[in-house]
């Protein structure tokens, strides 16, 4: 390779280059950001209505109980269970997010009496008829996805960060995902999924911050449209209790039968 060529591939690729790791680098620092803000909250109980709502408007609530809690060494855990309406009730989904390799998840169905574990090619899948899919209720760690920093943008009046985050689960059912985050407090606003054909499939909307134990903030609303179906599905939490002194055992399988 001639000298003259080496200079003009330098002259015209490096810049390129080092402003596309600057951009990676830049993704990772505001994502990292928002999981160290997130972090000591130790463990919650929460009061959750599920409404689906279809196509002509019509909707069905679900109420669900569900508490987490962080570990020292590994994600958190996570359980969910319905208290309503009666068909589903005493259904439940344990999760345990890891932050290398795929998630566990667990799903009781009472009828059955059987608990069944989610396998990774299933996560993409709806859970319980929402919009909400399996691997979107694993807590989102900042190991579970590649990054890029693509601009920011004023929205609602507030500087935001926007960043693309890119599943690094081959079983995911996103290309990627991107989010705006508030630059003041570092929380998710919004965040669309585009799917394996790379085409915009939802956006989940996050409303109704509000601070609790004067550090930790929480969305008190997300709804999550399909732009396909054009469905959406609204999250409403309320009675959210911090530090309750959970153990381990209140989070294996054993739990997803107690708890009613």
């Amino acid at each position: 390779m001639s000298n003259n060529l080496i200079a003009f591939l330098v002259f015209f690729f490096f810049p390129a280059l080092l402003l596309a790791n600057d951009e990676v680098q830049e993704g990772l620092r505001i994502m990292t950001e928002v999981d160290r803000r997130d972090n000591g909250w130790v463990d919650y109980t929460v009061d959750l209505t599920m409404i689906l709502s279809n196509a002509r408007g019509e909707t069905t609530e679900r109420e669900i109980q569900m508490k987490s809690k962080e570990t020292e060494e590994d994600g958190d855990r996570t359980l969910m269970v319905f208290d309503t309406p009666p068909d589903v009730r005493g259904t439940g989904l344990l999760t345990y997010t890891h932050f290398i390799g795929e998630d566990d998840q667990w799903l009781y169905l009472p009828a059955l009496k059987r608990i069944k574990r989610i396998a990774s090619k299933n996560k993409s899948g709806p859970f319980m008829g929402s919009e909400f899919a399996y691997e979107d209720l694993s807590s989102q760690e900042v190991s579970k996805y590649s990054y890029r920093y693509l601009k920011d943008e004023i929205m609602h009046g507030e500087e935001h960060f926007i960043v693309e985050r890119y599943p690094l689960d081959q079983n995911s059912g996103y290309t990627r995902q991107v989010a705006w985050v508030d630059k003041e407090h570092y929380r998710f606003q919004k965040i669309q999924f585009f799917d394996r054909k790379n085409k915009h499939l939802k956006t989940l909307d996050f409303y109704d911050y509000r601070m609790y134990d004067n550090r930790i903030w929480r969305a008190n609303s997300m709804i999550m449209e399909n732009h396909v179906n054009k469905k959406s599905t609204r999250l409403v939490w309320n009675n959210y209790q911090f530090n309750r002194g959970m153990r381990e055992q209140d989070f294996n399988k054993n739990a997803l039968k107690r708890v009613r």
